[in-house]
């Protein structure tokens, strides 16, 4: 995700509400890259992290304290002379950069006021956090000599200056007639607004473009004149939010899980689900907590993944292989037609003859029916019928054994569909008691041997507009406990037909249940299944009086043959999670 420079413009400003004219009380340097000051103010106490690393430049305001080594390193301990004890007078971002200048006032040794300069640059492998003095540099936290860089030497004692400016224009100055001359590119306006100006990113690029209601990849040259205007003027409106500190620090969610985080309200993402924050430091932190949950949980249930993965491919080919066994069968009522008609009518068919005809007495049509002329004729009608007897022995075996491995393909299929879901360590330890219980794993055992005892998760709750509850299955065994034992006769049951997929149960409470009840669990029944994005999937609903549960039958699997049927969406952005 892009830290861009609207993102730092926000953070400036919470700096300045919250930390300027604080002292710095303590200064850690608990990674290698990374500070964290300590500081008070009237009061209060806050935390400011820095970080220079180049996966993740990054800083905030935060409640949560690091462990420091016992040895400070020599650019911490630099910090300490100069910076501790000292006050924090000014905070500043030049122009749109991902650059801030925080100034400290402190008294040297001599006892005399100074000023110094703490330099946080996030630009990605370039980021740096830099100590100087007016324009000198003291030290860095990363030191970049002339031959990692031909651009900027950033050691002690080298001037300091902004890499890389006169590359870009400044957003904040630039005028219709400097816009004209960067449209005249024949990069895509997207690249030309990202690659032109300081401080837009891609995403900020895109924003423009789509709210001056242009196609972001279309050559930046080929806009007409009214376009360009509308273009500067929707460039201008977004400068002159962050000019004015009217900021929206807001995370958006895609099917629940984080999606992207900005410092601007955008409606590029006005279809997503958003979370505004008073705190862009706190966007900051609870966007990259879910995304380093998310990507922990992506790891922990890989393996899982890959061996459902592996038994679906495994019982797919067994499957269509089952079916052509069944397919070779299907000339078995052929074969017993012809073992009747020989016995009928045989004996009036001369020895070695290689086929006879006869009249099939269900249609009134003559058939020709071939014979082996090496053995006599009635011996022939015995030979259809032992062929008629296997094929009618493997169509009956087979029945069950396909609809044995079908239910083994929905099983998996509902098993995948619920890894989708998935979102902490309760949910993960079901579906693998689940997957353990049908054989599909061995079960986790401690050290005693014993089988863990499973911590169970809950089933999500939604509330539609007319106040009804509505509960989603996150997996077989939750769908199994809504279904069979928390719904009631009169609540409604949803699925998406003929699609693994949650349970979706609507109760009914002993209200009047509306049209936008009955839409919106339909559409959460549309949302949690293997729809694979599809804008409308057909659902299912009946009370649950008219569902039933085969005994022996899978997690999960239930049936009805009484039905009604309705297509739903799958965006479920306007119903209320409780």
């Amino acid at each position: 995700m892009a830290f861009d420079g609207s993102v730092m413009a926000c953070l400036t400003k919470e700096y300045r509400d919250r930390i300027l004219g604080g002292r710095i009380m303590k200064i850690a340097q608990p990674e290698k890259n990374e500070l964290l000051f300590t500081i008070k103010k009237e009061g209060s106490q806050f935390r400011l992290l820095m970080s220079a690393e180049a996966s993740l430049p990054i800083t905030y305001l935060t409640d949560e304290n690091r462990t420091a080594p016992m040895q400070a390193p020599a650019f911490c301990m630099l910090l300490r002379k100069h910076l501790l004890n000292g006050v924090i007078t000014s905070i500043t971002q030049p122009s749109l950069e991902r650059i801030m200048n925080i100034e400290i006032e402190h008294y040297n040794e001599m006892g005399n006021l100074c000023t110094k300069i703490l330099t946080l640059e996030l630009m990605g492998k370039h980021s740096n956090i830099i100590l100087r003095d007016g324009t000198k540099i003291l030290d860095s936290i990363k030191h970049v000599s002339a031959l990692v860089s031909s651009v900027r030497e950033v050691l002690p004692g080298r001037d300091y200056f902004i890499p890389f400016a006169e590359e870009k224009q400044d957003p904040f100055h630039i005028t219709e007639k400097g816009m004209n001359l960067l449209l005249d590119s024949s990069l895509s306006l997207t690249k030309t607004l990202y690659t032109s100006l300081t401080g837009i990113s891609p995403l900020l690029a895109e924003e423009i473009a789509f709210s001056s209601g242009i196609d972001s990849d279309r050559p930046a040259q080929s806009l007409q004149s009214d376009e360009r205007s509308i273009l500067f003027h929707a460039l201008s409106a977004l400068i002159e939010k962050i000019q004015t500190g009217d900021f929206t620090p807001v995370i958006y969610y895609e099917e629940k899980k984080p999606f992207a985080f900005s410092a601007l309200q955008l409606s590029i993402y006005r279809d997503l689900q958003e979370e505004r924050y008073d705190s862009m430091s706190q966007v900051l932190i609870d966007y990259y907590a879910k995304k380093k949950q998310q990507t922990e949980i992506r790891q922990k249930t890989a393996g899982l993944r890959q061996v459902v993965q592996s038994l679906l491919n495994k019982d797919h080919k067994k499957y269509d292989l089952q079916l052509k066994q069944i397919k070779d069968t299907e000339k078995k009522d052929m074969y017993r037609l012809y073992g009747e008609l020989i016995t009928a009518y045989g004996y009036s068919v001369l020895e070695g003859s290689p086929f006879m005809t006869a009249e099939d007495y269900h249609t009134g049509k003559e058939i020709r029916i071939p014979l082996d002329p090496t053995i006599p004729v009635l011996d022939n009608g015995k030979k259809y019928y032992e062929k008629y007897a296997k094929q009618k022995r493997t169509y009956e075996a087979l029945n069950d054994i396909v609809q044995q491995t079908k239910e083994e393909i929905d099983h998996l299929e509902s098993i995948l569909a619920s890894l989708d879901i998935i979102n902490d360590e309760a949910e993960i330890a079901e579906l693998r008691k689940e997957m353990a219980d049908s054989g599909y794993i061995r079960k986790a055992s401690d050290k005693k041997g014993q089988s863990r005892k499973v911590e169970h998760s809950v089933p999500l709750h939604f509330r539609s507009s007319n106040g009804l509850d509505i509960y989603v299955g996150k997996n077989n065994y939750q769908n199994d406990y809504l279904t069979m034992k928390y719904a009631e006769g009169e609540d409604w049951w949803f699925h998406a037909k003929q699609l693994p997929g949650s349970h979706v149960i609507l109760k009914s409470a002993g209200k009047d249940i509306t049209d936008s009840d009955f839409e919106e669990a339909a559409s959460l029944a549309a949302h949690f299944s293997k729809a694979e994005g599809a804008p409308k999937v057909e659902v299912d609903y009946v009370q649950r009086k008219h569902i039933r549960k085969p005994a022996g039958a899978k997690p999960g699997y239930v049936i009805y043959h009484t039905n009604y049927s309705m297509p739903a969406s799958t965006d479920i952005s306007q119903i209320k999670e409780v």
